[in-house]
């Protein structure tokens, strides 16, 4: 049962992530929200064959970085064009 839900919450997160492309933030939280699933995976998985708890605190500090640089990015963009839209700018240069 908590397999089932972790999946839903990955599928969840994809989904947004793919349909939901016009803001930068919503595309941030999504993947937030798959790395977080992916870490109650991770956690339910070692719980159930009685692992060491130790690449769990990697795996949440290389999330938690991953995090805080789209955070500096997301800030980046919005003091330079004003917004977070895709289409407002030009990646390419």
């Amino acid at each position: 049962m908590m397999k089932l839900v972790i999946l839903i919450m990955f599928f969840f997160g994809n989904m947004i992530f793919v349909m939901k492309h016009k803001h930068l933030l919503i595309v941030l939280l999504s993947l937030e929200f798959i790395v977080l699933s992916i870490y109650f995976l991770l956690m339910y998985y070692f719980l159930m064959m009685n692992y060491d708890m130790y690449m769990l605190m990697i795996f949440l500090v290389f999330s938690v970085c991953e995090g805080a640089l789209g955070l500096s990015i997301l800030v980046s963009m919005i003091r330079t064009f004003g917004n977070d839209y895709f289409q407002s700018y030009n990646l390419l240069w």
